[in-house]
């Protein structure tokens, strides 16, 4: 390959790097072409982005890019494919339903809220990460809470009230 596609290669992942909050190493080899089709469609279904790259060309990328993540290097061996996503958990979510049946994509590492996920057993602790519209919806429901006990309280307290009125002035 040309030095030059390789640094048109190295842009264009670099760009992808820093223009997405989320992205997975994983190892997609062994799996057949129609499997590989079926897993890029389930991603793409799932708005995440499954690119194929050589290790080299991915370290220099992730070098130059905006992001600290010197401790993924290691894990830059092998086949090598990337997940790239906005959605912190969906890719987790999503190997781990596509490995049940086919034993890949295995989990590499993870670059997920500005924390480096090393290995397949770190697959659980990824799937657990609540995305941002989820800690929102989370912080609405508490705050929702004691006004609803409040509420709750004082329309059983006017049927209470409403009952003892009724009833006092059924006996007159």
């Amino acid at each position: 390959m040309k030095s030059s596609d390789k640094k048109v290669i190295i842009d264009n992942l670099q760009e992808q790097i820093n223009s997405y909050n989320h992205f997975y190493l994983t190892d997609i080899s062994g799996l057949n072409a129609e499997n590989t089709s079926n897993l890029r469609r389930l991603c793409f279904s799932q708005d995440v982005k499954l690119v194929v790259v050589k290790n080299t060309l991915l370290r220099k990328a992730l070098e130059s890019s905006n992001k600290n993540v010197e401790e993924i290097y290691d894990a830059l061996k092998g086949n090598t494919s990337v997940m790239f996503t906005e959605n912190a958990n969906v890719p987790a979510k999503l190997i781990k339903d596509f490995s049940k049946k086919h034993k890949k994509p295995v989990l590499k590492a993870a670059y997920v809220q500005e924390s480096v996920y090393i290995g397949a057993d770190q697959l659980e602790a990824l799937i657990a990460v609540k995305s941002k519209n989820e800690l929102i919806a989370d912080v609405v429901a508490l705050l929702q809470s004691p006004m609803k006990t409040v509420l709750g309280q004082l329309q059983s307290g006017g049927n209470i009230i409403h009952g003892v009125l009724k009833t006092l002035g059924e006996k007159e």
